[in-house]
């Protein structure tokens, strides 16, 4: 029997083992860094099965490390599986809390982490048959929706021994991510000033809000200035408790995007200026709380072929009429206008013409081919820091319906459901498949590493984040 089909047989077998533990973790949904019934779930599974597992690396008790094997190379495996606040939901096509206000996998990292967990031990048991020499590790990843996960491990130096990184993540379609992503710095801007009546005497108070309201003023003018393809968002987290008192604090939280980190840092450097100016305006004071940053996703051609060779063998996932109907019901609770938008946004992705029958089908089961010169999408990951460490790679899978709106109750719904656990399945074979190759042919990772120093220039990863900061 090939090395293939043992090592899809052998996922096959575990098929009901990673949808019971991506259920468990689905119905306990845990926030980023409070993630501690997830991580410790799959760190103790690894452990049982014969990884050596570190926990609550990089300052976070909640991230951890697992490996199994010796000499060869070394590939790493990235898992997730944090939840989001406030997207609570059954396993239904109505809006149905279980917990009002609680939080849920509205993006299915549920899956995420599980597939990757199901990838390492198989790449594990074939090494293991095999007498092969060669490290295949797990990188448990806490809060990649704040962006704060990897972006510290990498601080703390755990992907730089990596000949390879491969990761997944749950998607509407069955295609290789071969898209670039946006660089991003988060950071608080806290104004200090001092608290007045504001009726009898404002003339004798400094008003952190007008700082606040200020700097935004500011900002607002400031995008006309930049390159179009950057984005900057804020929000005002706190900015007083009553009308009638002169707020002595306030704070303003922003994310400033860009295609590349140095377009970042040059647009972080200019919204830092307009932060002292508004300070000056209110006679107030102002202090910076960089929270994270990331850099923008590096797509590795070569790795990225093998990812779509490996799901092309693995095949497709097979929904049954019944899943097709769940999704169909799920997509009657869209907008107008997103299956026909989706859609297109896959084509783009794909870089050839698709049937337009296809948007009458709910679950995508085909493999879709990948453009190698796809646009770079709007959102941010830290597997970007990754990207620059190590050539990296990844692939998304159908888990939920085509056009389901990203970070929504609906994602929640179907990652929670077998249409969510075969997505998963195959992103764990495709995975396992890939990272076999990559450490039992050295001409490929020969030819992953050349391209990767390529792009990179020889230049090396410099930490986005400012000495002292941490994880939060």
């Amino acid at each position: 029997m090939s090395t293939q089909q043992t090592t899809l047989d052998y996922l096959d077998q575990e098929d009901e083992r990673l949808a019971f533990l991506a259920r468990q973790i689905w119905e306990r949904p845990e926030i980023a860094l409070q993630e501690r019934f997830a991580s410790g779930l799959l760190a103790d599974e690894l452990e049982a099965a014969g990884f050596t597992v570190e926990r609550g690396v990089a300052g976070m008790p909640t991230a951890f490390v697992a490996s199994w094997g010796a000499g060869g190379p070394t590939i790493g495996i990235l898992g997730e599986y944090d939840a989001l606040p406030g997207l609570s939901q059954q396993m239904s096509a109505e809006r149905s809390p279980v917990a009002k206000g609680g939080p849920g996998h509205g993006c299915g990292h549920n899956l995420f982490g599980v597939a990757s967990f199901g990838a390492a031990l198989a790449v594990k048991a074939h090494l293991e048959a095999a007498g092969l020499p060669g490290t295949v590790r797990f990188y448990g990843c806490p809060a990649e929706e704040t962006l704060v996960g990897k972006t510290y491990m990498a601080r703390a130096g755990l992907f730089d021994d990596l000949d390879a990184a491969l990761a997944w993540h749950p998607g509407d379609s069955n295609i290789v991510w071969a898209a670039s992503s946006l660089a991003m710095n988060s950071f608080k801007v806290n104004f200090h000033g001092v608290s007045s009546h504001a009726g009898a005497d404002p003339h004798n108070g400094r008003s952190a809000l007008d700082g606040a309201m200020l700097m935004d003023v500011g900002v607002n003018y400031l995008r006309e200035h930049i390159i179009p393809e950057a984005r900057i968002h804020s929000v005002i987290t706190s900015g007083g408790q009553a009308p009638n008192v002169v707020p002595a604090y306030a704070q303003i939280w922003y994310f400033v995007r860009a295609p590349r980190r140095d377009q970042v840092e040059a647009i972080y450097a200019r919204v830092l200026d307009i932060a002292k100016g508004a300070a000056l305006m209110s006679g107030t004071t102002h202090d910076i709380e960089f929270v994270t940053g990331c850099y923008d996703f590096l797509p590795n051609k070569v790795l990225s072929r093998l990812l779509l060779e490996k799901m092309q063998q693995a095949g497709p996932s097979g929904f049954t009429a019944e899943e097709q109907g769940f999704a169909r019901e799920l997509q009657a609770t869209f907008t107008p206008g997103t299956l026909q938008n989706a859609f297109a946004h896959a084509q783009r992705a794909a870089g050839v013409e698709l049937d337009p029958a296809l948007i009458e089908q709910p679950l995508w089961d085909q493999i879709i081919p990948h453009s190698e010169s796809q646009p770079a999408g709007s959102g941010s990951t830290e597997v970007g820091d990754v990207s620059y460490i190590t050539p990296t790679a990844q692939l998304t899978t159908c888990c939920w319906p085509l056009g389901t709106p990203g970070h929504s109750w609906q994602i929640v719904a179907s990652s929670g459901s077998s249409i969510g656990f075969k997505g998963m399945q195959l992103a764990a074979k495709a995975m396992a498949l890939a990272g076999i190759d990559l450490l039992t042919k050295p001409e490929l990772l020969a030819e992953a590493r050349a391209e990767f120093q390529r792009a990179r220039g020889g230049k090396p990863y410099v930490s986005p984040l400012p000495d002292g900061t941490l994880p939060s």
